[in-house]
């Protein structure tokens, strides 16, 4: 296996992304959506031109050139944390993995590219909540230098049961401060 080529998203990606999604939408508490939403939610983060939003994926390196389309092993993405003024250069972001793709690097590497992309942008500060329990989703904001700030308690309902938020937060270091 080829290391997984990282890049900037595209429309031809976008059923890729939504299929990880959305078993992770039907089937654990990776997000706290409980219906799979419609393409159009993956369109418009595409479209996003705002600075600091990015939708990233990992592309399976070993794929034929005439298969057919591109093979989405994960994606990561970045977005408004809060809609007021205040919060603009702060970031939540999210990485998600097709099934069996765990423990690869995968989930690593479109990290790096990503917060290397919000360094670019000058993000100051970036968030990222994950449902406990996950030891392996707090091990990768671990490792990409993340600390937990908190957690929430039973924020969440899902598959029977109430779930608690950590949240995580990354401070990205900035030629100068504004």
């Amino acid at each position: 296996m080829t290391t997984p080529i990282i890049r900037p998203a595209t429309t031809a990606d976008l059923s890729g992304i939504k299929a990880i999604y959305d078993h992770q939408v039907e089937h654990a508490i990776s997000t706290f959506d409980v219906e799979p939403p419609p393409v159009g939610y993956w369109e418009a983060r595409l479209a996003s031109t705002d600075v600091g939003d990015h939708l990233l994926v990992a592309e399976d390196g070993d794929r034929p050139e005439d298969g057919p389309g591109p093979h989405v092993l994960g994606y990561a993405y970045s977005s408004t944390y809060r809609p007021r003024t205040a919060y603009a250069r702060t970031r939540e972001t999210s990485v998600y993995l097709v099934d069996g793709a765990g423990g690869r690097g995968i989930g690593r590497a479109l990290y790096d590219d990503l917060l290397a992309r919000l360094r670019a942008d000058r993000i100051h500060t970036v968030l990222a909540v994950v449902a406990l329990p996950n030891p392996a989703s707090e091990a990768l904001h671990r490792a990409c230098g993340f600390e937990r700030v908190g957690v929430l308690p039973d924020v969440g309902h899902k598959l029977g049961r109430w779930i608690d938020t950590g949240l995580w937060a990354l401070r990205l270091e900035v030629a100068a401060e504004q």
